[in-house]
């Protein structure tokens, strides 16, 4: 039996939370003060974001588009900007952060990725679904951690994964925002088939809004958290504010599912989202669903810049906890406040 209970959302201290506090090997690979991860969240994060979370001791992460105002015309140019966006972060703190992997679906393109990443002393790298022994290798052989993240967690690519050498995997369960797995298995049913499935650190990622989800993650055997639609309502993240104040008002039950490519989205209600909703209900085919929605430009449009009539504001099933638009550190401080 787990040595804790809870009651009305707080923590009786205990031998097995002060275990977690001084044996956390997630915070000890990669040299952070907390185990929390945020999400790279691509054109939703940047320079000020990721150092406020490296700072209040997270691991902040910069997605591949991180800072722009527009979308890129090329990998090269993507690639460009995120060197002068490292930089930024650089600036702004001296603790550890993360950076993406810009790969493509001809793996072409990972390496000068990598190179990228070695070039400007950047110390963890998150490789989302790619399995390949040259790209861990190359990373391991210059000393920096990976974080992998499969789009749909199994025991056999976690596995994998670990054989490859990964430092860390991140169980994504179907309660995240964004694209979430083709497998409709939810974060706290994921994350205990993926620790017992592996012996390095697990994190969980999806729903976790509050210092109650990061309690029964660890509960579950997680070694620490993976946060994204948190960080949207952060003051520093570069969503239209339209977008911050919908999610602080809206709960789960607010939320619409669909079918697309690759799998799911869901969606807050904008004025696309019930029409895809409705689509979706007729059972159109997924690549209709997908170009009705306006693909991945979908969530720059309605994000990013805030047209609610051309794409789709996709969160976490975790949203009912979020209630305000406020700093990062202090939402680091607040999912932490046990550690």
């Amino acid at each position: 039996m787990i040595p804790f209970h809870f009651s009305k959302g707080k923590i009786l201290k205990s031998d097995f939370l002060q275990d977690l506090k001084m044996n956390n090997r997630v915070t000890k690979i990669l040299n952070i003060r907390y185990p929390l991860i945020q999400a790279p969240l691509y054109f939703l994060t940047n320079a000020e974001l990721v150092a406020a979370v490296s700072n209040a001791g997270g691991l902040g992460t910069l997605g591949p588009h991180a800072g722009q105002e527009s979308l890129p015309g090329s990998r090269f140019v993507a690639l460009d900007r995120m060197r002068k966006e490292i930089r930024k972060v650089k600036k702004l703190t001296n603790k550890p952060f993360a950076a993406t992997l810009i790969n493509g679906p001809d793996m072409s393109f990972w390496r000068p990725t990598a190179e990228t990443l070695v070039e400007e002393g950047v110390e963890v790298v998150l490789i989302n679904e790619v399995l390949d022994a040259e790209i861990f290798e190359f990373f391991k052989s210059h000393g920096i951690k990976t974080l992998y993240r499969a789009l749909t967690p199994t025991i056999a690519n976690s596995k994998e994964a670990e054989k490859l050498g990964a430092d860390i995997i991140i169980a994504t369960g179907f309660d995240e925002g964004g694209t979430v797995p083709s497998r409709v298995i939810g974060t706290f049913s994921i994350v205990p088939m993926i620790v017992d499935s592996v012996n390095v650190p697990v994190i969980a990622a999806g729903g976790i809004g509050d210092a109650r989800g990061v309690r029964a993650a660890m509960a579950l055997g997680a070694e620490g958290v993976y946060a994204g639609t948190l960080f949207l309502t952060a003051l520093e993240n570069p969503a239209a504010e339209k977008v911050k104040r919908l999610i602080v008002d809206s709960t789960a039950e607010d939320l619409l599912l669909f079918r697309t490519l690759p799998a799911y989205y869901r969606s807050l209600p904008t004025d696309l989202s019930p029409k895809l909703a409705e689509l979706d209900a007729q059972n159109t085919d997924r690549e209709t669903m997908f170009k009705a929605m306006n693909g991945y430009h979908s969530l720059w449009q309605a994000m990013r810049l805030g047209n609610f009539d051309q794409g789709v504001v996709s969160t976490g099933t975790g949203i009912y906890v979020i209630k305000s638009i406020r700093p990062a550190a202090d939402i680091v401080s607040d999912l932490m406040q046990d550690f």
